[in-house]
């Protein structure tokens, strides 16, 4: 059977445009962690396969310092108690799910630094109340994965220059 290139070109699949973190972008996020390992992180498998294996806690506290959060607004992100928190040691491996959270949180303020130029200007308006989250701040969305996507779909929306 021969299929002319018309043909395969209609059963091609169009995807969405969606803005991911490319190798040459994961220094920043990479720095973020903290190193959190001594490894390479060369590709987006590289970034599952830290959140699947975890981190230390002083790793996580690392990252909350670096992009201005205190514990309780960390512990709200990742859905634990401030007390548990604080219960881990330092070099204790936390759980799969807050490393993942931890993660996320890290791609989304590298990619605020890239789209505000600046990682000072992102955390200022990341903690602004703004009229496009009903009055709340970014950061106080960051506790549910719905809020994760609205906030990086306004950064998308920013670096392309539309506004609401």
């Amino acid at each position: 059977m021969s299929y002319s290139k018309k043909h395969i070109e209609a059963d091609k699949v169009n995807e969405p445009m969606v803005a991911y973190v490319t190798a040459g972008s994961l220094n920043p996020f990479y720095n973020l962690l903290g190193g959190a390992k001594p490894l390479i992180i060369s590709n987006d498998f590289d970034i599952i396969r830290i959140a699947r294996e975890g981190f230390p806690k002083h790793v996580l506290l690392n990252l909350a310092k670096k992009i201005s959060l205190n514990i309780q607004e960390l512990a709200g992100i990742l859905h634990i108690s401030e007390r548990t928190l604080q219960r881990y040691n330092d070099d204790d491996i936390i759980k799969t799910e807050y490393a993942e959270k931890a993660v996320e949180l890290a791609r989304l303020y590298t990619r605020g630094a890239e789209v505000f130029g600046s990682m000072d200007k992102f955390k200022k308006w990341v903690k602004s109340p703004s009229l496009i989250f009903n009055g709340e701040a970014p950061v106080s969305l960051l506790d549910t994965s719905a809020g994760f996507d609205m906030v990086f779909r306004e950064l998308g929306r920013i670096e392309h220059g539309i506004f609401a």
